[in-house]
């Protein structure tokens, strides 16, 4: 007889290490529920939805400038001084176009961004609950799901701009005018104590960003300690993602090409990253959640075929004595009427 076959290194790794053992079942729950697939469909949405938002920012500036005239002086002069030619008439030909149709802009642009959002929200939510749940989850109907979008995608955007907040408040340059403002020298291991903090910073406020969408935006309660957790994961790999692409951003944009296609192709790249990421992530905190993500249906009981006689005993007595009477009844009634016909 021919020995067992010995188990290979990856089945010897995943007995030995748990976590090897974790990765390897987030990305099969990963690529079972065509994770990439999905970060592919909100790249575009993310994309589609960045348009529209600048119409309103477009909108918004050409406001501020119609209620300021200074600055818009200030800006027509610059421009003038800095840009010669037909390129400068252009930039004051935006400028001014901003301010002539700022209302038209920002209506058609906010309304634009509301459809946008509700589908890139929508599309949002259910990769999510893809990631977390194996069985399908009942729509509470088409009003009630997009007044929960529209909840979930405020909420989302308001969590968006604080955690933006928080993180320009760790960047170095406010650190280094709050040394300034309190009259403390700058010392050169104030920089690398400022990058540090920064980098501190912007993992917590990534992780709270995280740990929201894993937790909060699932059509479906999902466990917030594995959400944190998984959140966790993601904030250290988006921010060392931050740093690697910082520094290839920095490579490439030295080249004419690089300069004219990095930034789309690098926004691109971005919103696909942190979609993937994120995804993964959601599978990672499914898969180590103590909650029963899957739910097998119970097998129905062994199905028992056996004969079933039972006796016929005839009619019983009121039974006889009901058809006797109704029998009489129906005589009596035949005979009266042949009288009569007679």
């Amino acid at each position: 007889m021919s020995d067992p076959a010995k188990p290979g290194i990856i089945d010897r790794l995943r007995t030995r290490y748990g976590w090897i053992d974790h990765v390897i079942r987030a990305y099969r729950r990963f690529d079972d529920r065509n994770g990439g697939f999905f970060a592919a469909g909100l790249t575009y949405y993310t994309i589609f939805a960045l348009f529209p938002l600048l119409m309103v920012g477009f909108a918004v500036f050409g406001f501020v400038l119609a209620r300021r005239p200074q600055l818009l002086s200030t800006i027509d002069d610059h421009i003038r001084s800095q840009v010669n030619g037909a390129l400068g008439n252009q930039l004051r030909e935006l400028m001014n176009s901003a301010i002539d149709a700022r209302t038209s802009v920002g209506v058609i642009g906010l309304a634009t961004a509301v459809w946008a959002g509700l589908g890139w929200i929508s599309h949002l939510r259910q990769a999510l609950t893809q990631m977390w749940w194996d069985t399908h989850i009942e729509s509470p109907g088409f009003v009630r799901n997009k007044l929960s979008d529209l909840l979930a995608m405020v909420g989302t955007f308001a969590v968006i701009v604080v955690t933006v907040a928080l993180t320009t408040v760790g960047h170095t340059a406010p650190m280094a005018a709050l040394l300034k403002w309190l009259g403390i020298p700058r010392f050169v291991v104030f920089d690398w104590l400022f990058w540090l903090i920064s980098i501190l910073i912007a993992t917590l406020v990534s992780w709270l960003l995280f740990t929201w969408m894993i937790a909060r935006l699932p059509r479906e309660k999902v466990s917030l300690v594995d959400s944190m957790r998984a959140g966790l994961i993601a904030a250290v790999g988006f921010e060392v993602f931050k740093q690697v692409a910082s520094i290839y951003l920095r490579t490439v944009l030295r080249s004419p090409a690089g300069a004219a296609f990095g930034p789309v192709l690098g926004l691109m790249v971005f919103a696909y990253i942190t979609a993937y990421l994120v995804l993964f992530c959601t599978a990672w905190a499914a898969t180590a959640s103590t909650e029963p993500r899957d739910r097998p249906v119970a097998l129905p009981a062994p199905a028992i075929i056996a004969p079933r006689v039972q006796m016929d005993e005839g009619l019983g007595t009121r039974q006889t004595l009901t058809a006797m009477a109704l029998g009489a009844a129906g005589a009596l009634t035949l005979s009266r009427i042949a009288r009569r016909l007679r």
